[in-house]
């Protein structure tokens, strides 16, 4: 397979370009191109990589672990937790500006279009990168869980000083192999309504920024 017709950020297909010619990654590219030309799939095919585009290899500082993109009408976007500028704030976003206001004492911007994070150099990465309208899950096992692993396999072995935030079981189980020698992992409840008082206050905001500062690097401005 000709890997130029992969539309990625060029500095992220140079770190991925050994997934591209994988067995698992035909057969995901060829299921992905047949579930858009069959079904009502999300995100739009241009927002696939969008949280890569947005957050090249070398200027990554955080990365946050989400699971699925949302299934509802007109909701994904590319990037983990986030929605459209325009699409109502989701239970489990509202509960991270919460903990947002509560541990920086900063309200946070109350629109849900989480690039203006992104450009920062927080990769805001889901496992599986796309999903059946109105099915959760329905992409889940068709090769894009190794894909995104790859990601963070890269991103463990060849950067340093990095903060990987990890919210719920699944994304703790993603991040298991992350070198923490070399990293910072914060782990917690998801902030989904169903355990978000065990995530109410685990100030994992503030601590990233704290880490930074130590390593040297710009702070978040999580507003």
């Amino acid at each position: 397979m000709d890997n130029k017709d992969i539309k990625l950020e060029s500095s992220w297909k140079k770190q991925l370009s050994d997934e591209f010619v994988k067995p698992y990654f035909r057969e995901l590219r060829d299921f992905i191109k047949s579930e858009y030309l069959k079904n009502k799939v999300y995100p739009e095919p241009k927002n696939i990589f969008r949280a890569f585009d947005l957050c090249p290899f070398d200027k990554v500082k955080v990365v946050i672990i989400g699971q699925d993109p949302y299934h509802g009408a007109g909701q994904a976007n590319g990037l983990s937790f986030a929605v459209g500028e325009d699409v109502a704030i989701p239970p489990s976003l509202k509960n991270i500006f919460k903990e947002i206001e509560s541990d920086l004492g900063q309200k946070p911007i109350q629109n849900g279009d989480l690039s203006r994070w992104a450009k920062q150099g927080v990769l805001l990465l889901n496992a599986t990168l796309t999903v059946q309208a109105g099915s959760p899950g329905s992409h889940q096992n068709k090769g894009w869980e190794e894909f995104t692993d790859a990601a963070i396999k890269a991103l463990s072995e060849h950067r340093t000083g990095l903060v990987f935030i990890l919210w719920g079981n699944y994304a703790k189980k993603k991040g298991a192999h992350i070198n923490r020698a070399k990293h910072f992992v914060l782990e917690s409840a998801h902030p989904s309504p169903f355990s978000v008082t065990s995530f109410f206050g685990c100030r994992h905001f503030s601590r990233t920024n704290e880490y930074l500062k130590k390593e040297g690097k710009s702070e978040i401005d999580w507003r």
